[in-house]
């Protein structure tokens, strides 16, 4: 199924060194449309449960910890194909595996500090859209 909208933060490096506005630029010249932005800061029991599909994984702990460190801007995107297109704009997890001219080959530094989340399916964009708006902050 393919819907119109996606879900993205931009994480707490991202924050950090400044990139904010050149992402969200990025973003808007790709041609979506930003239906809710805030930026806010995750508590640990947030991050948890946000990413509470890698509990078990080795690297858990380090990423709860690297989500809680600052504020990270949470938005939810509108385009057709918003889910596909939106990860091929941000590129491989990896920035040395993602494309030229993608987010994170041009904001990430490592594979645990890639500078933005993107959704990976459409019912994990509407998950994690209503873990960070209610309904009235979606424009």
């Amino acid at each position: 199924m393919v819907t119109n909208r996606t879900f993205t933060m931009l994480k707490p490096d991202s924050l950090e060194k400044g990139n904010t506005g050149a992402i969200l630029e990025k973003i808007n010249m790709a041609g979506f449309k930003i239906v809710a932005m805030k930026q806010t800061q995750m508590s640990k029991r947030d991050a948890e449960t946000f990413y509470a599909v890698h509990r078990e994984r080795p690297f858990f702990g380090d990423l709860v910890e690297y989500m809680t460190r600052g504020p990270i801007v949470a938005a939810i995107l509108e385009k057709e194909n918003a889910v596909e297109d939106f990860r091929t704009l941000i590129g491989a997890t990896n920035p040395e595996d993602a494309a030229d001219g993608t987010i994170r080959k041009l904001f990430a530094t490592s594979i645990s500090e890639n500078a933005v989340h993107g959704s990976d399916s459409n019912e994990n964009a509407s998950i994690e859209g209503s873990f960070h708006f209610s309904g009235r902050e979606i424009y």
